[in-house]
């Protein structure tokens, strides 16, 4: 491994726990309805544990609405099923084709309690991205003591990887930043 190796193993990584991080934030409900809501909610199709957006158009007619429509109009119940076991708290409404989740307004204890689970997740992805910039330094040591850098590159790249860690820091600042003010607005 050298230098630039180091780094681009260390930026690879900060940006697979950047996505992991907008993911998870995905998933926290607001009042508006959005897709990503549903998406990962595992529907038995055919007893395989399948992904929603594999089995179903998931669209947003209305602000406060979502839609499901099976491809295989077979599977209604079990999506229905599916919708009502996962921890969404809406109750789907089945027409035999469609469901509708229709989104409820938020309480204003549910707001600070999704933005608290926001700040939670936030500080999840800063923790992961210090534990790559803790493997990365551990790496840059290993490459000097077999001297295949000097002290000085070792500290320059302890230096870029500390930077690359506060850039990344930022951008989960921001992405945590927007969830909270999506909760908190009505």
């Amino acid at each position: 491994m050298s230098y630039d190796d180091v780094l681009a193993d260390a930026k690879g990584r900060m940006e697979k726990a950047l996505g992991h991080t907008r993911d998870m934030l995905r998933n926290i409900r607001t009042s508006r309805a959005s897709s990503a809501l549903v998406e990962h909610v595992r529907v038995d199709y055919y007893g395989t544990p399948t992904p929603l957006s594999q089995i179903a158009q998931i669209t947003v007619p209305e602000a406060r609405t979502l839609a499901i429509k099976p491809f295989d109009a077979s599977v209604v119940k079990e999506i229905e099923k599916a919708l009502m076991k996962s921890d969404i708290g809406i109750a789907p409404e089945n027409d035999g084709k469609i469901i509708r989740l229709t989104m409820p307004p938020l309480s204003g204890d549910q707001r600070k309690k999704y933005a608290a689970k926001a700040k939670d997740l936030g500080e999840e992805g800063r923790v992961s991205l210090r534990n790559i910039r803790r493997d990365a330094n551990k790496e840059a040591d290993a490459l000097q003591k077999k001297s295949d850098i000097t002290e000085d590159d070792n500290r320059d790249l302890q230096d870029e990887i500390q930077k690359l860690l506060k850039e990344y820091e930022g951008k989960v600042g921001e992405v945590q930043d927007k969830k909270t003010k999506e909760v908190l607005e009505d």
